[in-house]
């Protein structure tokens, strides 16, 4: 099972990620030895308030998760999942951030990312903002960015099974 998260700042999406993440590696305990539940991280340690962010959301986590903090290279992770696991991917607006402020071809790592989603052998729980919905950024490198945040939510789209977009706290499922 694939599905997207989409919403905006505060909506509820990791959480309701994570909640469907336990719900489905509690269905593969039941059928399965060795089940695995994977959080990869995108966000960098960047202020003291991302530190408390991150905290807040490895609070809500017990020692079920595995956590891999990966700013860049999800795409390897994600090709190298298993049957039996359950990755979730939090989240694809921060790793696009980290793609420009690395200066990487962030089409390529698109491409790359739309690939191993589509052949994981994994489930695949992924959450992403929803940037579209407001004002037209007052600068250029604004506007590429709620670009590419469009450009991938659309693309990640067409590959999973399932999109929810989550609405204070409420899933809404489009998909």
């Amino acid at each position: 099972m694939k599905q997207l998260i989409l919403g905006g700042t505060r909506s509820g999406k990791s959480l309701f990620a994570e909640n469907l993440a336990l719900d489905l590696h509690g269905k593969q305990l039941k059928t399965a030895n060795h089940a695995k539940l994977i959080y990869i991280a995108t966000s960098p340690r960047i202020d003291d308030e991302m530190d408390d962010r991150i905290a807040a959301h490895k609070a809500r986590r017990n020692d079920v998760w595995q956590v891999i903090e990966e700013p860049i290279n999800i795409a390897d992770i994600v090709k190298k999942s298993q049957a039996k696991t359950t990755l979730l991917i939090d989240c694809l607006t921060l790793w696009i951030n980290n793609l420009i402020y690395q200066d990487l071809n962030v089409e390529t790592h698109f491409e790359t990312l739309c690939q191993a989603v589509e052949t994981a052998p994994a489930n695949v729980i992924i959450v992403s903002n929803e940037l579209g919905m407001g004002l037209v950024p007052e600068d250029k490198l604004s506007r590429e960015f709620r670009d590419y945040q469009g450009k991938l939510n659309q693309l990640i789209a067409q590959k999973v099974d399932k999109v929810a977009f989550m609405v204070a706290g409420l899933p809404l499922w489009v998909k």
